[in-house]
């Protein structure tokens, strides 16, 4: 490019020399005869017009090309800076994500070191004692615990059958046989009040039917904060393709249906408010079925409570079936009757409310429980661990801790079912033969550490969903078996007072389990432990 400059200027200097109109007047002298001087000098600065418009045209062509060749550059440049912007943005991010991380590690260990962390294997356990606090515990309490509910099942048994005879059987809910689940049927319950928890299934009448969706479904429309649980769908006759319209059209006279006879009665479709749904929409409300089967309830014991000598109550509004059963010798037995909708064929069921529910769904969310699964899977276990195993020994004393300490300091978020959960964990992972019960001692404090760790995590994982470790005999639901753990201790993640709170109550815990247990270890010698145990549970 500087060559091209060079020979412009060489030209142009040239030609500015050799033009006649430079010359001054005076040299106007010229011979008139020497028109061929004339004519050469003509032709040449025609020449150097030509070299001049050639090379103006070779600099405009390069200019051209520097103008596309710093454009490109320009483009490169952006893309350089966007690309150098993203990196930075990415780092600054991620430096950010860990201080945060970081920090929160730093807070969790505040928590655990204010509140004096211990270490569950340090705790002093004797193991004679402990030995001596189950077996004479248990025994009594097993013993009191089958007539309880023998006589739960029998006096359950007679007021569903009371339920069903007050239900109309055309526009009313089906009521099933109950099913037993918790500590009480799973023989590991001792502490006062005697609880009982049954679960009733109950259908839609004829021809109505239930469609179920769930939150690990493909193409679920639940929220991430309702994980475990699913809404019901109440399905009318005519909405599905092989339904019949002839209970829900009128076809007139001369129309015959082929599926039903002229001597059978069509059954009209209930409305929404019939089926227990919720507002303007066709999807089944808790709250709707509690209120249905509370008056249900009053109704079914209204009839029949002449047979019996005690008395009953609704111990909350707000849960229908929480009764409460009074004898005349001012003992005290808790019925916790749930109404609950059976997933398809499985034993899985849709529930209504949790006697200890401490984060409720809203409707038309249901929670999904497996506790049938749950106590299927300790049967499972009590038939190869040892004879005479401390599985549910262990389970017992920690429950038993955690209630005295909820005495002292208060609820929390930590409940029996978080304990069984982690035992529930530790029996799939430890081998059977470490559950004798010379190994209480040792698996008393493995229980311990395993919950004490959850809380340092905020994750105690559910034992049921997305868990491949639970044996094929328990014949968990592929669906259930396949999807996404569930976090029992998510609420934990967002709530850091209650953490906090949750964590203080379980170091104080185990600062007190071996006083706690002491305690109440000279009651075993003369037989009065369980006495002890009425009046201060």
């Amino acid at each position: 490019m500087q060559g091209a400059i060079a020979r412009l200027c060489v030209v142009v200097a040239a030609a500015i020399l050799n033009h006649p109109s430079l010359f001054p007047h005076e040299n106007t002298t010229l011979p008139d005869q020497d028109e061929e001087l004339i004519a050469r000098m003509r032709e040449h600065e025609a020449r150097l017009e030509m070299e001049k418009a050639k090379l103006e045209k070779e600099l405009s062509q390069m200019d051209s090309k520097q103008e596309e060749t710093s454009l490109q550059e320009g483009y490169s440049w952006y893309f350089w800076s966007t690309v150098s912007f993203i990196i930075f943005f990415t780092i600054e991010m991620c430096r950010v994500d860990l201080a945060d991380g970081e920090v929160r590690q730093v807070e969790e260990e505040e928590v655990f070191s204010e509140s004096g962390s211990i270490n569950p294997r340090m705790m002093v356990l004797d193991k004679d004692i402990l030995s001596n606090f189950c077996d004479k515990c248990t025994y009594t309490s097993a013993h009191e615990n089958w007539r309880v509910r023998e006589f739960v099942e029998g006096f359950a048994d007679d007021l569903l059958e009371s339920l069903r005879s007050v239900c109309n059987r055309d526009t009313d809910m089906e009521v099933g046989d109950f099913v037993g689940i918790g500590s009480m049927f799973e023989s590991w319950k001792f502490c006062k009040p005697l609880t009982c928890d049954l679960i009733v299934p109950f259908s839609p009448p004829d021809p109505h039917s239930f469609q179920y969706h769930l939150w690990c479904s493909s193409s679920s429309d639940i929220p991430p904060d309702m994980q475990g649980s699913g809404k019901i769908k109440v399905t009318t006759p005519g909405e599905n393709s092989g339904g019949c319209l002839c209970g829900s059209a009128n076809l007139g006279e001369d129309m015959l249906c082929l599926l039903h006879g002229r001597n059978d009665t069509p059954k009209v479709s209930l409305s929404p408010d019939e089926l227990l749904c919720s507002r303007d929409t066709n999807c089944l409300a808790k709250d709707q079925v509690m209120k249905w089967f509370q008056i249900s309830v009053t109704k079914a014991w209204g009839r029949i409570s002449h047979k019996y000598d005690f008395d009953v109550t609704f111990r909350s509004l707000d849960a229908a079936g929480a009764l409460k059963i009074r004898f005349p010798s001012g003992k005290i037995i808790i019925m916790n009757i749930i109404p609950v909708v059976q997933l398809e064929d499985t034993d899985a069921y849709f529930v209504s409310h949790f006697p200890s529910d401490v984060d409720s769904f809203p409707d038309p969310y249901w929670p999904l429980s497996v506790a049938v699964y749950e106590r299927n899977l300790l049967k499972h276990f009590s038939k190869r661990l040892p004879k005479h195993s401390c599985h549910l020994h262990c389970l017992q004393i920690v429950t038993f801790l955690h209630k005295k300490q909820s005495g002292l300091t208060g609820k929390s978020a930590l409940t029996n079912y978080h304990l069984k959960t982690a035992l529930l964990h530790l029996l799939l992972s430890k081998k059977t033969i470490t559950w004798s019960i010379e190994s209480m001692q040792h698996r008393v404090q493995d229980l311990l550490s395993f919950v004490q760790r959850s809380l340092q995590e905020k994750r105690l994982n559910h034992v049921m969903f997305g868990n491949t470790k639970v044996p094929e005999e328990v014949q968990v639901p592929e669906m259930i078996r396949r999807a996404e753990p569930i976090n029992l201790f998510r609420t934990l993640v967002l709530q850091r007072e209650l953490y906090a709170a949750t964590v203080r109550h379980f170091q104080e815990m185990l600062r007190n389990a071996p006083v706690l247990i002491q305690e109440y270890t000279p009651y075993l010698s003369n037989g009065g432990l369980h006495h002890s145990l009425d009046e201060s549970l």
